[in-house]
This record gives structure tokens, C-alpha cells and sequence, in this order.
């Protein structure tokens, strides 16, 4: 039996471009994406896609920035209300588990007491 957790229902809650904005995020934070970039360039520039200085590579790589950014910063934005979640998940655990230490005192506490009451009546007969 699986048991759902916090996260689960975080991710199942996302919208498509929450998720297309995850991969990208994860995809851009790769080295996958470095060494792309770098066979891409030398390609534009050692095969001579465009004259120097590279204007269309120039403008490409501008769109690319923007968008890339943007998509970035909404992965940065869920990541943060994400933790803001899993915040308030680990204080309504926290908070369970207080009550739980709490009840478990005072039954300790009931017993110790019953236990004491018992060796007074005992020392008491004696």
C-alpha cells in the first residue's frame, strides 16, 4: 500500500507548463545543455553559417536567453512555493506530533501516579 504524500499531490497539481518549465529548467542546469551549446557554436562558426560578427547567431542566442530565463525563473518561483508547502506540511506534522508527546506524557504521568498510589496503600497496610 503506497501511502500519498505532500509532494505527490503537489506534482499531480501542476499545470502542463508548470511541468514543461521543470524539465526545461532541469534540461538548461545539465551539462547536456553545455556541451549542445558548444558543438552548436563551433558549428556556426567553423562552418560559415553567417559572416562575422554573427548577427542571426547573435539575436538567436538573445531570444534564447529570454526565454530561458523566464522559464527559469517560473521553475525558481514553484521550487520556492513548493518548500513554502512542504513548510507548512513538516508544521502540521510537528504539530501532531506534539499533541501526540502530550498525551503520551500525561498517560505516563497517570501511571506513575497509580503506581505511587499503589506502594503508599501497600506501605500503608504494612
Amino acid at each position: 500500500m503506497s501511502r500519498r504524500t505532500w509532494h505527490d499531490a503537489y506534482r499531480e497539481a501542476r499545470t502542463a507548463g508548470d511541468a514543461v518549465a521543470d524539465k526545461v529548467a532541469g534540461f538548461v542546469g545539465s551539462w547536456t545543455f553545455v556541451y549542445v551549446h558548444i558543438v552548436w557554436f563551433g558549428v556556426w562558426v567553423f562552418y560559415p553559417v553567417e559572416p562575422f560578427p554573427y548577427g542571426m547567431l547573435t539575436m538567436l542566442v538573445s531570444l534564447e536567453a529570454i526565454l530561458l530565463s523566464t522559464l527559469i525563473m517560473m521553475a525558481q518561483n514553484r521550487q520556492a512555493d513548493r518548500d513554502r508547502h512542504q513548510a507548512e506540511a513538516d508544521y502540521d506534522t510537528n504539530l501532531k506530533a506534539k499533541d501526540e508527546i502530550e498525551d503520551v506524557q500525561r498517560a505516563l504521568a497517570r501511571i506513575e501516579n497509580e503506581k505511587l498510589d499503589k506502594i503508599l496503600r501497600i506501605l500503608e497496610q504494612k
